[in-house]
């Protein structure tokens, strides 16, 4: 018995100096930038077929990539972004909760025609941004660029996996 409670307290008190190391020595957990992997490129024509712009793109076409999107991004270049690809035509919602840059959502049907545009969401925006239409296909990039660039309803895309 008084071994046991002399080893139980020698325990105790080697947890208790393990705990007051200096705070440089403890385990630091480190957060880790999440960064642009180019997975395809995607162009967008104009209605006489013309190529108006081609970015390069990261894919989320499972369940884990949609949610997440481009939450957690510091920037976002204006040569890159994120297509959502998603089973079937459905009316899609999106929103800007841990997203902290402003984004454009181009909404694109099956037969990869804009349908809708919503430009500058606001970063941490938990309100729902909705397509209005069925759409397949979710295209995200640089907040204020759809206008710079020019994009408009009944453009089309065209997307190239890697």
């Amino acid at each position: 018995m008084k071994l046991n409670l002399r080893l139980s307290s020698y325990l105790l008190f080697s947890f208790i100096l393990s705990q007051c190391q200096e705070p440089s020595k403890r385990k630091q957990v480190q957060e880790q930038k999440i960064l642009f992997q180019k997975e395809g490129t995607l162009s967008i024509f104009n209605e006489e077929n013309l190529e108006l712009a081609t970015f390069n793109i990261e894919i989320a076409d499972n369940p884990y990539e949609r949610q997440t999107g481009l939450m957690y991004r510091d920037n976002l270049a204006k040569e890159n972004g994120m297509l959502f690809i998603f089973d079937s035509d459905q009316i899609r919602n999106f929103y800007m909760k841990n997203t902290h840059i402003p984004l454009d959502l181009i909404f694109i049907d099956q037969n990869f025609e804009i349908l809708n545009l919503h430009t500058n969401a606001k970063p941490y925006d938990t309100q729902s941004i909705s397509s209005l239409f069925p759409v397949k296909y979710v295209f995200e990039i640089s907040g204020g660029l759809s206008n710079q660039i020019g994009i408009q309803k009944g453009m089309k895309i065209k997307y190239t996996p890697l």
